[in-house]
């Protein structure tokens, strides 16, 4: 969850550093810290909070050297405070590293360490490292050695990088949590997150469990446990630094929110042909998925959502499917065959929960597929395929246009799957045309400015509850969830006909309801508004413009156009994005960064 960087080179690193802390922050924001390396002087600056109380600490005395790490921190292990913050030092300020992940036995280790004489000045179980490290250099072990006999005797997950005085390299390695090497001209790179070094390089290369790296200025090896060399080709990444900044916008989330017409267009280039084969998938030829006779989603948080649809729409298309949540589904796995595919629904790649939960079914005849947004994520590389939704670099914590690249991409692979599977099928002209005119309907949308003027009328309520039926629920579910994310005020999301079942009980005239209409079962929601207004609370409808219905019957509509039934949802949840939003902005809260909240969960 944390963000690690490095600078190895032959500039000052501080600079570097500071800028791809900055550029890493959506990662943890509880503190932060730089550990540059000169030879024989070994520089620790680190402080809590976010990245600019450590810039303006270092502007002062600012620390030299052209090795570098850093750190910026979501806390697991101790409170945030300047002694929890990373880098963290042996007792003689020899070695400083930089982790991310949870170190599971560190209690134990911390015992035995203290019981030889060394002392801790932190609650983290980070600190451990440098300690172990420092304990094999004085016992005689050369600096590369020393790091990989010390995390030898860690057990949990972690991502890790430390700089020993008088080596010019970085030692690093991952178990469980990303890693990736930026390949530079005149330097190189290390990161949690290829965003963090995007304007320096694009040449990466994606580091597996396992793997080792020692970086140098002009140099970098890889070795794998047992210390054998290990060659990984660099990949070129597609982004460019200007996707992965603001652009003018106050803050991420509001510049992913507009980004999704281009992100949708990306996702669906290429992958349609009505009148042909339907879905064209470069990956997966006509008759890839003809075996497939149920499918299996596992995925967390925003992800799930999109999985929930994607249930939706292959349901409706004849395909058994159930929608997992991947920390539930790694403890208690669903039981699968040879004709199970499951399929890893995960933006970044490395959520943790999400991998467990593809790992549990590793020895099982089930097939995995990892739908996801980064090429030589540790999910794509892992599952037997991959499918990626290529929606862009995503920033802001929040999950925006990824919850709609997911969509389309899951609804391409339902028309595919449902194609295999029956020989005299012919492709859903209807649903593939629909989902073509998907971006210029959100051009639209993105345009309009209701949503804000609906989140000022109805800024000062207690609660906030939505509801729909069919592909509105998961879409209900996903804004009630972006709702609490970033204005912390209390939201619930219910499939419309379970509202009567017990949440009635919480809906007062100090709600607010907002139901999602998606032209299929829409009186049956018009019935769950009448019951929501009868006990005083205003209701809020998203619904097409066509749906002159609910228009009548609504406190506020906020019309969207005329789509597909099956991909109304997503236009609906542009508008919920929007409502959110503008509602956190009026509250002024940190939309970017909100509180206890990190972009990628790669802890479990």
């Amino acid at each position: 969850m944390c963000g690690i960087t490095a600078y190895v080179g032959s500039d000052d690193a501080v600079d570097n550093l500071l800028t791809t802390l900055t550029n890493l922050e959506y990662r943890g924001y509880d503190s932060a810290g730089v550990a540059l390396l000169d030879g024989s002087d070994l520089d620790v600056r680190k402080r809590e909070g976010e990245t600019d109380r450590l810039k303006e600490a270092v502007s002062e005395h600012p620390p030299s050297g052209p090795i570098g790490i850093g750190h910026t921190r979501w806390s697991t292990h101790g409170p945030p405070s300047d002694a929890n913050a990373h880098p963290h030092t042996d007792c003689h300020g020899r070695v400083a590293v930089v982790h991310n992940g949870i170190i599971e036995n560190y209690e134990t280790l911390r015992d035995d360490l203290r019981a030889r004489g060394h002392e801790f000045t932190s609650d983290t179980d980070s600190e451990v490292v440098p300690h172990l490290i420092s304990e094999r250099l004085a016992a005689g072990s050369d600096p590369e050695t020393a790091f990989r006999e010390s995390i030898a005797q860690l057990e949990g997950s972690y991502a890790i990088a430390a700089v020993i005085r008088g080596e010019d390299a970085v030692f690093a390695t991952r178990s469980g949590s990303p890693l990736v090497v930026g390949l530079g001209e005149t330097a190189n790179y290390l990161a949690s997150d290829v965003p963090a070094f995007l304007e320096f390089t694009d040449r990466v290369i994606h580091l597996d469990d396992g793997d080792f790296a020692v970086v140098r200025p002009d140099d970098v090896r890889l070795t794998d446990v047992d210390g054998h060399a290990v060659h990984r080709a660099p990949d070129t990444v597609e982004w460019t630094d200007g996707d992965a900044d603001k652009s003018g916008y106050n803050h991420y989330m509001h510049k992913e929110i507009h980004e999704q017409p281009v992100a949708l267009r990306q996702t669906v280039r290429g992958r349609t042909d009505p009148t042909g084969d339907g879905v064209v998938f470069e990956e997966f030829p006509p008759g890839s998925f003809d075996d497939v006779r149920e499918v299996v989603f596992v995925a967390c948080g925003t992800s799930y959502h999109a999985a929930l649809y994607g249930q939706a729409m292959l349901r409706r298309r004849g395909v058994p499917a159930t929608a997992a949540l991947a920390s539930e589904f790694a403890t208690e796995p669903h039981p699968v065959d040879e004709g199970t595919l499951v399929v890893a629904v995960t933006q970044s790649g490395e959520t943790a929960d999400t991998l467990a939960a593809m790992r549990a079914v590793a020895d099982t005849p089930a097939r995995t597929l990892a739908v996801t947004n980064v090429v030589g994520s540790t999910a794509a590389r892992e599952a037997d395929d991959a499918l990626f939704i290529r929606a862009g670099p995503e920033i802001g914590v929040a999950a925006t246009k990824t919850f709609s690249s997911q969509v389309a991409t899951l609804g391409l692979l339902a028309e595919r799957l449902r194609l295999d599977n029956d020989p005299d099928a012919t492709p859903d002209e209807a649903f593939l045309d629909g989902l073509q005119a998907i971006p210029e309907a959100l051009e639209s949308i993105l345009g309009d400015h209701h949503a804000e003027r609906v989140a000022n009328a109805y800024g000062a309520k207690e609660s906030y509850f939505f509801i729909g039926r069919g592909v509105g629920f998961p879409v209900s579910l996903e804004g009630a969830l972006k709702f609490k994310e970033i204005t912390y005020e209390h939201a619930e999301g219910f499939a419309a006909g379970e509202l009567k079942h017990g949440p009635l009980a919480l809906v007062t005239d100090n709600s607010v309801v907002t139901a999602v209409f998606t032209g299929q079962n829409d009186e049956k929601t018009l019935h769950n508004v009448r019951e929501v207004q009868s006990r005083g609370a205003p209701v809020v409808a998203i619904a097409p413009e066509s749906a002159t219905e609910v228009r009548r019957a609504a406190d506020e509509t906020i019309e969207i156009p005329d789509a597909h039934p099956e991909l109304s949802g997503l236009l609906s949840n542009v508008v919920l994005q929007l409502f959110s939003y503008h509602a956190a902005e009026l509250r002024g809260r940190p939309i970017d960064k909100p509180r206890n909240l990190a972009k990628s969960v790669t802890v479990e």
